[in-house]
């Protein structure tokens, strides 16, 4: 990948430009909210059972995860189920087990293309459907200037309310990185952005560089017809093993829009692998 040009020169004559990635199957192998998982369970947000179940969720999701309906009806259940539940306490827990859970499912080759874009003097900011409590720090752990995330409304006692206040998904991204691009000076048409699932279509037809990365099969078929490159990652890889020296990176995450609960989305999926099973059966 060429460097357009080098980051910290001052270059007034360009616009400036970003890279704009999903996070799940994108960045990470496997679902950011479903690999908190155990946490969760011995956080006691969920139970037991719950924690049984989202691992066949997580099975379901890198098989080939849910499609547009199941998702939106797993986004009603969720708000309704998060109700309560206190975010400070999923921040911490979050806090407390990010860099082993997380940090060995980083794609090797998705790192790279990061150090890459900020080499060339791009932004990188992770648009991601899940909550900003699990992709906040994972974006500060990347090294990311901003974050897209859902986000949902959390009451004067600091616990969700189970109103959904912003949904990042499907054109919603896509709306998303026009917005930024207006408040940031981004000519789209020399952005670039990276996702495995066709439900970020519009987001990879807002720019100029779009790329499939372990595309779902319908995002491959478009991918074949449009003309974009199809990336394959399959490296997971330790940052402390890219990097020796490795701590957190300086850069801090800049968050343009919070958090649905990490764990409201862990019920969610709980449930959908709930009905699949009902369906198998």
């Amino acid at each position: 990948m060429g460097c357009a040009y080098a980051r910290g020169v001052e270059n007034h004559s360009l616009p400036r430009t970003a890279a704009f990635f999903d996070l799940d199957k994108t960045v990470i192998a496997k679902s950011s909210t479903l690999t908190f998982s155990k946490s969760f369970y011995q956080g006691g947000l969920i139970n037991r059972r719950a924690a049984l179940r989202t691992a066949y969720a997580q099975f379901v999701f890198l098989a080939g995860g849910a499609d547009h309906d199941q998702i939106e009806r797993m986004r009603t259940y969720l708000s309704a189920l998060c109700r309560g539940w206190n975010v400070q306490q999923v921040k911490e827990i979050v806090a407390e087990t990010l860099h082993d859970i997380i940090d060995p499912i980083i794609y090797d080759e998705a790192a790279s293309l990061i150090e890459e874009h900020h080499t060339a003097g791009r932004d990188v900011v992770i648009v991601s459907t899940s909550g900003a409590e699990v992709v906040e720090p994972i974006g500060e752990l990347l090294g990311a200037d901003r974050v897209v995330a859902t986000r949902m409304v959390v009451g004067d006692d600091g616990c969700f309310t189970g109103e959904v206040e912003y949904y990042a998904y499907g054109p919603t991204k896509a709306e998303a990185i026009r917005e930024l691009a207006l408040s940031e000076g981004y000519d789209l048409e020399r952005c670039f952005a990276y996702s495995d699932s066709a439900t970020d279509l519009p987001m990879l037809g807002a720019v100029g560089h779009p790329h499939a990365v372990n595309p779902d099969r319908t995002l491959r078929r478009e991918a074949l017809a449009r003309g974009w490159p199809i990336l394959d990652f399959h490296r997971p890889v330790r940052l402390k093993q890219r990097f020796p020296t490795f701590s957190v990176p300086p850069r801090p995450a800049l968050v343009a829009a919070a958090a649905i609960g990490a764990a409201a989305a862990t019920a969610g999926l709980v449930w959908y692998a709930s009905r699949r099973r009902t369906a198998v059966a």
